[in-house]
């Protein structure tokens, strides 16, 4: 057997050798002969982009110049600027969004404003990278703008000094309706968890009646993060979560180190379909040791962890090691990545592979498909119409009008579109084009396609006709039809341009139906209970025939404008 293992190692040693020979002599012809010059670090990148592609899109190379991007992103959240998000719109670039307490809000610039040159360089046909690394250097160094608002007559000069740009991970936290404490968290990057405490500390000082987690759309960060947070709900030496892989020494198992913050008051946990990784070790691991309630739509299903590795030049490679698996034992891992069709696809995690699991009080969970919530609330689409009204900038034009015209607004959890603003907003959209399809209008043109072909459409074009023009009468109604959600967009957009992005949040608490069912939850005490006991239609959670019931249900309650 010896002998046979230090065979397949040579062998191993030999075709390494072989192969890494093989690319390095390709690259020398290539770089010798090509009729054009090569650029060598963007080939060698390619190439190793497209080795790493094969394994997991988690598992990356990072070259030097872009590790200060790489950092911003998955473990830091500083950095040097002016606080504020830009975009570009036919060749000149706007401001997005504006952070407060920074050095934009300070110095009076709004969502809107077009930056026409930074310290003399003129903007015009740069893109967003480009402006970013303008925008971006060193604290405490001037930068001068030059700012273009529609309601002056003149672009105006700004003279900032760059602060340091903390993004929080906690964007918002306070209370909430039913006397609740909510803790909005949209990362785990450095200092989550003492982001986490700090505002759990500050809300318990309102005596709450529970506490709201919500990880929406929190895309994950650092595992040790997400332990510390659990660790903030859950008594000390209890396992979080463990990683296993191929080589034992990196496998480990995650404990709480300290007595929790607060150990009892109700928690519920939001999750949707982008919370991910350590979003779904949180959720996952309060779910298995029945100390929250989770509610929502099913989670990504994100459970692999990355470490990274320094290489030469300054540059680092980020590989998948192990698997992570929350208390219960399970992986909430949903895409197979190791076995993959011929076509070099990779697949869900077929049912017939996806195994039982119990929690603390004996709740049945299951692997293999993400955390699917204790209390499943179907996830509302806006509209075609609002969603055409969005994306073409209309409801951000006219909040920044909106902002122009009225000095202040109600505090933003009182504030409310009056059905004059609203018609002020509809008579703004006259001679705008916000066009778009609906679901009935795709399925007449494929019907006019399929016709056409087997050319039987001019004895249906009189019926096709009077379709398409009912269909296109009902579109000139949906400005009516879908007010109220139209009006949530716009309030959340105009409570930004006053109280920034708190604004955007309190604005919106009115119709968040996840956030209001987990109020009515956490009132219901004997429900709160029954649920974490698993009394009834509680004891199974996620078992993939009743998840696809669940999800067929939703579906059907779709309409046709969804």
């Amino acid at each position: 057997m010896l002998a046979l293992c230090t065979w397949s190692f040579k062998d191993d040693l030999f075709q390494l050798s072989k192969n890494l020979d093989v690319f390095a002599s390709v690259y020398k012809e290539v770089n010798i002969n090509y009729v054009d010059d090569i650029n060598s670090a963007k080939m060698i990148k390619t190439g190793v982009d497209a080795m790493l592609d094969g394994l997991d899109p988690y598992t990356e190379f990072v070259p030097e110049s872009e590790i200060e991007d790489y950092k911003l992103h998955y473990v830091s959240t500083q950095y040097g600027g002016i606080g504020a998000g830009i975009f570009s719109r036919n060749g000149k670039v706007f401001v997005s969004d504006v952070f407060f307490g920074f050095p934009a809000q300070k110095a009076d610039i709004r969502p809107g404003d077009q930056l026409v040159k930074i310290n003399d360089i003129v903007l015009d046909g740069k893109n967003n990278d480009q402006v970013s690394l303008l925008l971006k250097g060193a604290k405490g160094a001037n930068i001068k703008l030059l700012v273009k608002r529609d309601s002056d007559p003149a672009p105006v000069e700004k003279n900032l000094v760059r602060d340091e740009i903390k993004q929080p991970n906690v964007s918002y936290s306070g209370m909430v309706d039913g006397n609740m404490g909510y803790i909005k968290l949209d990362k785990f990057l450095e200092n989550s968890a003492d982001e986490v405490t700090n505002a759990l500390t500050a809300i318990k000082k309102n005596n709450p009646s529970g506490i709201i987690l919500d990880l929406r759309s929190n895309g994950g960060g650092i595992l040790q993060e997400a332990v510390k947070i659990v660790n903030l709900f859950v008594p000390k030496d209890v396992e979080v979560v463990s990683q296993k892989g191929k080589i034992k020494e990196k496998n480990f198992t995650y404990n709480t180190a300290s007595a929790p913050l607060e150990p009892n008051l109700p928690l519920v946990v939001l999750v949707n379909s982008r919370s991910a990784s350590a979003s779904e070790i949180v959720a996952g691991s309060l779910q298995d040791l029945d100390r929250a309630i989770i509610i929502g739509q099913r989670s990504y299903g994100k459970g692999l962890v990355q470490q990274t590795f320094n290489l030469p030049y300054n540059s680092l490679v980020k590989i998948t090691i192990a698997k992570y698996y929350v208390p219960s034992g399970r992986c909430i891992q949903e895409i197979d990545y190791t076995h993959r069709k011929d076509d070099g696809s990779v697949v869900k995690v077929a049912d017939s592979l996806i195994h039982e699991f119990k929690t603390k009080n004996g709740r049945s969970v299951y692997d293999g498909s993400g955390i699917y919530p204790d209390i499943f609330v179907k996830q509302e689409r806006f509209a075609n119409v609002t969603q055409a009204l969005v994306g073409k900038l209309f409801v951000f034009d006219f909040a920044n009008r909106y902002r122009a015209t009225h000095t202040s607004i109600d505090a933003s959890k009182k504030f409310s579109l009056s059905d004059a603003d609203y018609a002020d907003f509809v008579k703004f959209l006259d001679g705008k084009n916000y066009s778009y399809n609906t679901a009935s209008e795709k399925v007449l043109a494929t019907l006019k396609t399929e016709t056409t072909k087997e050319k039987q459409f001019g004895e249906i074009q009189a019926e096709y006709d009077a379709l398409k023009a009912k269909m296109s009468t009902s579109k000139k109604n949906d400005l009516q039809l879908h007010k109220d959600e139209i009006k949530q967009v716009l309030e959340n957009e105009i409570a930004s341009r006053y109280y920034y992005e708190k604004g955007r949040y309190e604005a919106n608490f009115k119709y968040d139906k996840e956030l209001a069912q987990a109020v009515k939850v956490m009132q219901d005490k004997e429900m709160m209970a029954s649920i974490l006991k698993g009394e009834g239609n509680y004891k199974v959670i996620g078992k993939p025939v009743l998840a696809m019931a669940a999800k067929k249900a939703a579906d059907a309650d779709t309409t046709d404008e969804q």
